[in-house]
């Protein structure tokens, strides 16, 4: 059997997950919807219903991921990377040429193929780097979905403040933002994501958790930098100038960690040369510890329980599990999507005239659910075997308080629930992903993840453009031109109601699905400390 001495330099991966990080920091456009909707309503004539099923057409994109799913399978990450920001090139940059002018209004539907077209375009993003993350750091499925997908949130917020730092938040200029930004930052991915083979020794690992404790600081520092610029009201045009510079720079920071394992790989090469050639016994050690993780690993494979490896996805269709993190995974984001999308006109109903703070205080917010529950989750397995759709279960109830004191629509309770909205739909974001690895496996992940996702669409569809749009013309007075406007807090308080009682249906799936997987999550943790106790033997 030929082994190696060393595993083989780390370097290649981390760099391409800095990348993959960068694009997800501008990837999640699918979310800024609130910052140029009220463009299109005035510009195309809108009633809040049309405007509505606008949203869901973006939403709809998302359907259509189950192609990237397929896609993931069969090509490599570049060229999935590249089909997204292509696509989304297409998307806004046509939402750019009519909201700025430079074309005329098309018609009705053919927006909605165009959004559907933006909206989309993140799917082949997210599929191409969650997938290849996930697969190169599987025994850290946690913090990389956390990570990653705290960046999509944060990404809303990095738009949203530096559009209104240097172009005072002029819809057109944020659209062609979306346009432009991504498909650049995608072509950096393209060259350096890859799909490279997982940390091979406990030694690797540990570096890693390590690693992503680092960035977790770096995205937690970018977040509280957005908030106080946020929270400390209007900014003169050097200030905001400074601000957009520093930013940039806080978000290439991570790249410390490749140059660092560059350094570090240079150091050892040169005292590998020297130890090899004046004494081979230092080897052994190393090559008995590969021996007995390689041997650890594959008995490990052979414990997982048939719902925890490699399921198709019809196999996967066919369990009780799936169903329940199906439909507890809607009623969490489908909410939560409702009120993204409807921010803007929310705050024009309870009077606020800048409503562009409670879609970064959402953004924000939305960082930290995704972030720390990834990390988090991850912890508690490893310590104490928590099945991780317990946090799940603890986002909706906190999820539907929120809807509840929106509806009182007591002062300030905007501010509140566009926090507890961000946090709570991070949460279902970051730990469903992993959820779904270790319930139904990763050799055909890129497709079961796709189908998840289709509640995005699903749930705008139903809580966005149905119910929250319907509920909310019933409330309308009629406008000149053909559009309506409803001012008072009677707008959407049924609304909230209603989706406070899915939050809670939701809860109920999640703490079932938490009693079913406690076996998996037992053994999970069996394995992992199995593991540790051979080495260390």
């Amino acid at each position: 059997m030929n082994f190696q001495i060393y595993p083989p330099p780390p370097t290649k991966k981390w760099l391409g997950f800095i990348t993959a990080v960068w694009v997800q920091s501008i990837s999640g456009n699918n979310y800024t919807f609130s910052n140029y909707s009220d463009a299109l309503k005035s510009l195309m004539s809108l009633t809040q219903l049309q405007l509505n099923n606008l949203s869901v057409a973006k939403d709809v994109g998302k359907a259509f991921g189950i192609f990237a799913g397929l896609a993931s399978d069969k090509l490599p990450t570049p060229l999935i990377l590249l089909i997204g920001s292509v696509e989304g090139f297409i998307g806004y940059g046509v939402q750019w040429l009519v909201v700025s002018g430079r074309i005329q209004p098309l018609r009705y539907s053919v927006m909605c193929v165009f959004l559907c077209m933006g909206g989309n375009s993140t799917t082949w993003m997210n599929t191409a780097i969650l997938v290849t993350c996930i697969r190169n750091f599987r025994k850290n499925r946690g913090p990389v979905s956390g990570i990653l997908k705290g960046y999509v949130g944060l990404s809303t917020a990095i738009f949203t403040d530096i559009c209104s730092a240097l172009f005072a938040s002029d819809p057109s200029t944020f659209l062609l933002l979306l346009a432009t930004v991504p498909f650049v930052v995608c072509l950096a991915a393209v060259v350096f994501l890859r799909e490279i083979p997982p940390s091979s020794t406990s030694a690797e690992e540990k570096e890693e958790v390590k690693y992503f404790g680092f960035i977790n600081v770096v995205a937690v520092f970018i977040a509280v930098y957005l908030l106080a610029f946020d929270i400390s009201g209007p900014h003169g045009a050097g200030f905001s100038r400074v601000f957009a510079v520093i930013l940039l720079i806080l978000l290439g920071s991570s790249l410390f960690i490749p140059l660092h394992l560059m350094f570090k790989n240079f150091i050892r090469s040169n005292s590998e040369n020297l130890d090899i050639e004046g004494d081979n016994t230092a080897i052994k050690p190393l090559l008995a510890q590969q021996i007995v993780e390689e041997k650890d690993t594959t008995e490990e494979m052979g414990r997982v329980p048939v719902i925890g490896e490699d399921h198709t996805i019809f196999e996967a269709m066919r369990t009780v599990d799936f169903w329940i993190l199906f439909v507890s995974f809607l009623c969490g984001v489908g909410t939560g999507l409702a009120v993204m999308n409807n921010l803007g006109q929310m705050g024009l109903a309870l009077g606020y005239v800048d409503v562009s703070i409670f879609v970064s205080l959402t953004s924000i917010w939305g960082f930290f659910g995704r972030t720390l529950s990834g990390s988090v989750s991850e912890y508690f397995i490893k310590r104490a075997a928590t099945p991780r759709p317990i946090w799940n279960a603890a986002s909706q109830i906190l999820m539907a308080v929120g809807y509840i004191l929106m509806a009182m629509a007591i002062p300030g309770s905007l501010y509140i629930g566009s926090i507890v909205v961000g946090i709570c739909y991070g949460v279902r974001l970051a730990v469903t992903v992993p959820t779904a690895s270790e319930l139904f496996g990763l050799k055909y992940y890129g497709l079961i993840y796709n189908i998840l996702i289709l509640n995005l669409p699903l749930g705008s569809f139903l809580f966005s453009g149905l119910l929250a749009g319907l509920l909310y013309d019933a409330q309308a007075t009629k406008t000149p031109g053909g559009g309506n406007t409803c001012i008072g807090a009677h707008c959407y308080r049924l609304v909230f109601i209603v989706m406070a009682m899915a939050c809670i249906v939701g809860f109920g799936l999640d703490v079932l699905l938490l009693i079913r997987t406690r076996s998996l999550y037992s053994k999970i943790y069996a394995s992992r400390r199995s593991k540790k106790t051979a080495v260390l033997s």
